[in-house]
């Protein structure tokens, strides 16, 4: 239940005067500092990651665009590369065989003498086989073709049926244990197999060089149908390509284009592009965070130059909050001790700037009239309520000694009547005479009581609070219960009688608005007095001001405000809607009164 505070005129309460630093941190961040948070740091801190991260995303994503397009074009343009030598060398064996048709007499070696300027392009040599695959005549690797003569069915070579030029699949050289190729071309007047060999590897190395110069983080595979590996390049993964890498059945599937895949902590840019005369596929792959140059890089952290302007808006926040933001709020605390009747509270230092100094000057002379004008007006209302106490006294005397003893009298005459009435009727009439004077007597003592508590002159706080729980107890509905803690010690009377009627209101209260069911009085007795009444009703919210007391209605709160500042003591009230009331009065440093017998 959220307490309200409610201290002696002169002294603070609880929470009055507290320091900043006692305050719970997130206080910090109200009013002011909220707002300039929420105008000015958080804009500008959102803009700055908007423009550095969004900045940083789209130079990212365009440069991952960047060098796919790039990639994509260089593996277009080096798959033509490949496609032009290999015609070119198909080509020239296609030439050999039209100037073998033309030269029918011609030695087979003499042809090749004639056309030597061919060997250059065929780093495995080039021979003539017969019609029954009899070596004719080769420039070199005769074991090779010995071995091709002797196993021509193994590959795909030109014939009668497909003159050519035909390009065989890659095969692996016993010899060097390398791929090589074989183009091949039918001279139908001759009915001899011209055929030129080469290497792949070699022929890519040479196409691609350009392309792809040494030192770049480009790896290259040249890939056959058959998924074989016989040219990789540029990485250590060489000759390591697996089966379902991307790219690969694409190529072979004769598109090209580009893709993207995951690899560690980059992300790899996948190109790819199909050789189509021979079915081949050429992938290529790099890391497009590898291609961005430094100084690139460094552009992309350019917008972080608002960080400056961002670390300067924060020291000013920073200094609004030191030195205006958290002495507003010490003085805020401060006026809040001050409306509770604090007015030591305001006089405490709260720093900051000379405006905010200025302010609690200003406020401290109010509070020094405010004070004065209340120290006339607290002697006003004790006189006042010394006045209602002794008029109270007044009325319980005649009560007691005039009202009370007619009735008495009446009530006597109404027995003695009692004794000369013979009717039925008649005695019916006069014990319900009797009934009401009794009645009346009872209400009158009562009445008395709580005009004149004696128990309280005569027996003490205790024994008055008691005798008023019991009688509040037996005349409502109200189950009432009452506890002492610590041994009793007598007060000055007018302390007693304060503490009496603030118990005495409160529990009128319980039974006129709070609806509750249960309610305790526990007075305990230790180095001061400490007096709490509490029950299980329907509870309130509490003003936030003494100020709001009377407004909202409260005015046996206000009442009991006075009576605690009379006597130097502080009220304490916390309730909340349907959680119940609980009601303090602490009362410290009280003089020692023996206890009267």
């Amino acid at each position: 239940m959220g307490p309200a505070r409610l201290p002696r005129r002169g002294a603070a309460s609880a929470d009055s005067g507290r320091p900043a630093t006692a305050r719970s941190f997130l206080s910090v961040w109200r009013g002011l500092t909220l707002q300039l948070f929420i105008v000015a740091i958080l804009p500008l801190t959102l803009l700055l990651l908007l423009i550095a991260f969004g900045s940083y995303s789209l130079h990212q994503s365009d440069m991952r665009a960047l060098v796919g397009e790039r990639d994509e074009r260089a593996v277009r343009s080096a798959a033509a590369g490949l496609e032009s030598e290999l015609h070119h060398r198909m080509a020239g064996i296609s030439s050999l065989a039209a100037f073998a048709d033309a030269s029918p007499t011609l030695p087979a070696r003499a042809l090749l003498a004639v056309s030597s300027e061919l060997a250059s392009d065929f780093d495995g040599g080039i021979a003539f086989l017969g019609p029954e695959g009899m070596l004719l005549a080769t420039t070199g690797q005769e074991n090779l073709w010995d071995w091709i003569a002797r196993n021509p069915t193994g590959l795909r070579l030109a014939s009668a049926s497909n003159p050519g030029p035909v390009v065989s699949d890659a095969f692996v050289e016993l010899n060097t244990q390398r791929n090589l190729i074989i183009a091949s071309a039918y001279s139908a007047r001759r009915g001899d197999l011209v055929a030129g060999a080469f290497s792949p590897a070699n022929l890519a190395a040479q196409t691609l060089a350009e392309s792809y110069p040494a030192g770049s983080n480009v790896t290259i595979y040249l890939v056959d149908p058959a998924r074989q590996v016989f040219f990789a390049a540029g990485g250590p993964s060489a000759y390591k390509l697996p089966a379902d890498h991307q790219g690969v059945a694409e190529a072979l599937a004769g598109k090209a284009g580009t893709t993207y895949a995951p690899s560690g902590d980059s992300e790899h840019v996948i190109a790819y592009s199909p050789v189509a005369s021979t079915g081949w596929a050429l992938i290529t792959e790099e890391a497009w965070q590898s291609v961005i140059s430094p100084s690139l890089q460094a552009t992309q952290m350019a917008p972080l130059v608002l960080v400056p302007a961002f670390l300067l808006a924060l020291i000013a926040l920073l200094f609004g909050v030191r030195r205006i933001v958290q002495p507003l709020q010490r003085l805020e605390s401060e006026a809040q001790a001050l409306a509770w009747g604090d007015f030591e509270a305001i006089r405490q230092p709260v720093g900051g700037i000379s405006e905010v100094q200025h302010l609690q000057m200003e406020l401290m002379d109010m509070a020094r009239k405010v004070g004065a004008a209340q120290e006339g007006l607290h002697d006003y209302i004790g006189a006042i309520t010394a006045g209602q106490e002794e008029e109270r006294t007044r009325l319980a005397r005649e009560l007691h000694d005039d009202t009370i003893q007619a009735v008495i009298a009446l009530k006597q005459r109404i027995q003695l009547a009692q004794k000369f009435v013979k009717s039925r009727g008649g005695h019916q009439a006069l014990s319900e005479l009797e009934a009401l004077a009794e009645e009346t007597i009872e209400n009158l003592r009562r009445l008395t009581r709580a005009l004149r508590p004696i128990y309280l002159e005569d027996l003490g706080l205790v024994t008055a609070l008691e005798m008023l729980t019991r009688e509040m107890g037996e005349s409502t509905h109200l189950d009432v219960d009452f506890k002492q803690t610590g041994p009793e010690r007598r007060l000055p009377r007018e302390a007693e009688l304060a503490l009496y009627r603030i118990t005495q209101e409160a529990l009128d209260n319980v039974v006129r608005h709070a609806q509750a069911k249960h309610a305790s009085v526990q007075i305990a007795f230790d180095k001061g007095i400490r007096l709490e009444v509490t029950d299980d009703g329907a509870g309130f919210s509490v003003p936030s001001s003494p100020t709001e007391f009377a407004p909202s209605g409260h005015f046996g709160l206000l009442g009991m405000r006075e009576r605690a500042d009379l006597i130097g003591a502080r009220l304490e009230v916390h309730s909340e809607a349907r959680r119940g009331t609980r009601l303090v009065v602490r009362l410290s440093h009280t003089p020692h009164t023996p206890k009267r017998e």
